[in-house]
């Protein structure tokens, strides 16, 4: 019954209520967000909304065009969500190994030291005087590998693929968790090794094997985004603090829990000033 009539569940109580609320609330938030941005109509496109309402005016008169204002709020709810989870889920990752491997967050520390003015305001450019500091994040994402399995796909024709024969309409999840541990790309896979990132000179390298956003033409949208909010929070938070684990506690889990997304246990740090 609920499928052939959802809205049936915005009438009957139960905890999936404030799901709906916080829905309701994010839609909101961005159609004020998207008012404000009709009102200012600012020359030229700046963010995602200018571009999105421009293309609105541009095919207003096709009956056929998808650009409307409910598919541009759902887009924007969309990207806020899942850059939000995924990101701060990534930093909590990140601070569990500082505790972890003190002499990496110590390393960190001394490299911020050395190239930033105290008083400098922290920006992504800064990662090219942060090589050390921008190869623990990689490693941060390769290892702790939080969407392990991909957005799944459909195969939309037949197709061969590395000698396997793939129907029309298969439905293909891409194992992200295959590519980021495999022993021919990475030196020490199941261990955390920011050196993974650095070359023989200390320089930062990427490496193709480094996939956690995927590939393609489906490669998460917020790749970018999530890319410069985890180096400034991270180094931001590593110049002010040094993370300990509580007095008493000598072992933390380092276990995911399976989910969505791997998320580590709840665990609680020491943030000492620095």
């Amino acid at each position: 019954m609920y499928d052939a009539f959802p809205w049936l569940m915005h009438h009957f109580p139960g905890p999936h209520q404030e799901v709906f609320a916080f829905n309701d609330f994010m839609h909101n938030l961005v159609m004020n967000e998207v008012q404000t941005h009709e009102r200012e109509k600012a020359g030229d496109p700046q963010d995602l909304i200018d571009f999105y309402l421009a293309q609105i005016e541009k095919t207003k008169d096709d009956p056929t065009s998808t650009f409307n204002k409910d598919n541009m709020v759902q887009t924007v709810v969309d990207l806020l969500l899942g850059g939000t989870e995924t990101t701060s889920t990534t930093l909590l990752w990140a601070l569990l190994y500082m505790v972890k491997y003190p002499e990496i967050q110590e390393r960190v520390h001394r490299e911020i030291e050395a190239a930033l003015e105290p008083s400098h305001l922290i920006s992504y450019q800064d990662r090219k005087k942060l090589p050390y500091t921008n190869a623990v994040i990689h490693e941060t994402l390769r290892y702790s590998n939080i969407t392990s399995v991909g957005v799944p796909r459909q195969c939309m024709r037949n197709t061969t693929l590395m000698g396997f024969h793939i129907k029309k309409g298969t439905l293909l999840l891409p194992n992200l968790h295959s590519v980021v541990y495999d022993a021919e790309h990475w030196e020490t896979p199941w261990k955390f090794n920011p050196n993974h990132f650095l070359d023989l000179d200390g320089n930062f390298v990427n490496k193709e094997a480094f996939l956690p956003f995927s590939a393609g033409h489906r490669v998460c949208l917020g790749e970018q985004m999530a890319r410069v909010e985890l180096f400034i929070f991270f180094t931001n938070l590593l110049r002010a603090f040094t993370f300990q684990l509580p007095e008493g506690v000598k072992e933390i889990n380092t276990e995911y829990i399976l989910g969505a997304i791997l998320q580590p246990h709840p665990y609680k740090l020491r943030a000492i000033p620095r």
